[in-house]
């Protein structure tokens, strides 16, 4: 399963009221740490597919959700379990530490 594009509209059912736990990646299309996370983002959705949601949200088209979680950098990391915020990270972070960190979180 690849990445869910969400949106301000789509948040609420998809990852508040998901009975999963959900990671959402907080970016933009200008940012470049932000491209440089996308292959293993998008290889961890396939690894961990069915264990935890991953969900992207472009801040420059869904800033209502970015603003209500006091997104003011990105790439920021955003891990939630049975909708509410569970763990919460800022910058860029390598294969390996952001597989320990999905470990952390299911």
């Amino acid at each position: 399963m690849a990445t869910l594009d969400l949106t301000d509209q789509s948040f609420k059912k998809e990852v508040l009221e998901s009975d999963i736990p959900v990671l959402v990646d907080f970016w933009a299309t200008w940012c470049g740490p932000c491209k440089m996370i996308v292959p293993v983002i998008e290889e961890l959705a396939k690894e961990y597919a069915g264990k935890i949601k991953i969900g992207k949200v472009n801040v420059d088209n869904c800033s209502q959700t970015a603003t209500r979680y006091g997104v003011m950098s990105i790439p920021t990391l955003i891990f939630f379990k049975n909708g509410k915020v569970n763990e919460q990270v800022v910058g860029a972070l390598n294969k390996a530490g952001l597989k320990k960190k999905i470990e952390d979180n299911l």
